[in-house]
């Protein structure tokens, strides 16, 4: 592991966008084979209701080299520029001391409002015409997953950023985020096939009730 660690060191300093490439693309993979897994086997045990679904797991290899093929195009070169760029700008243009309080919480909330939106964006809507669903469907699809998922991913990634942009060295923070990436490409993807589920339903019904509120004040 720790010959693993300084080979990753070595590649990420001779090659430091390449290294990032490959690593969001392997790692988003394999976050669809487990988002894959925790679909089959969840509509396995109520197959009741998911009568199709009964039958032994196969991977979906062709969904896999094209939830990769995000990570390679969008997050690793997006994510690697977005984390050195913001760095640089917070650091220099606002001459904020770094891991202070505010650079943290000014890092975090640019994170959220700008790279976490588009990320999301850019993911179902790639996912979408990948598929080879038309611009009207895809359009439907966005509007059916973004919502759910910004909302459930907006409570955990601010905990998980804060950590990062206080303690990892920048190099090394798209790295630690693709190990968070695993599992939120297993959520994404598993958001994906989750289609119109009713949870999905129930999300936005709560995000509707509480603007009719505002709105009635």
């Amino acid at each position: 592991m720790l010959r693993l660690w300084k080979w990753y060191q070595n590649c990420l300093a001779l090659h430091p966008v390449k290294t990032q490439v490959i690593s969001s693309g392997l790692i988003w993979g394999l976050g669809d084979v487990s988002a894959q897994a925790v679909t089959h086997y969840t509509a396995k045990k109520h197959h009741h209701l998911h009568p199709d679904e009964d039958k032994e797991f196969a991977i979906n290899w062709r969904r896999v080299a094209t939830t990769s093929l995000f990570g390679f195009a969008f997050v690793g070169p997006v994510g690697h520029f977005w984390y050195e760029g913001l760095d640089r700008v917070i650091r220099l243009r606002f001459q904020m001391q770094p891991k202070s309080l505010r650079f943290v919480a000014t890092k975090v909330a640019l994170d959220g409002i700008i790279f976490g939106p588009l990320d999301l964006l850019v993911f179902f809507t790639y996912m979408g015409y990948s598929t080879g669903k038309n611009t009207a469907q895809v359009v439907e699809g966005v509007k059916r997953d973004f919502l759910p998922a910004l909302i459930l991913e907006g409570g955990i990634w601010p905990i998980v950023q804060v950590a990062n942009f206080r303690y990892i060295p920048v190099r090394y923070q798209l790295l630690y985020v693709n190990f968070f990436c695993l599992l939120d490409s297993s959520f994404l993807s598993w958001i994906e096939q989750q289609e119109d589920a009713a949870w999905k339903q129930w999300l936005k019904n709560i995000v509707r009730l509480k603007e009719q509120k505002e709105e009635g004040r």
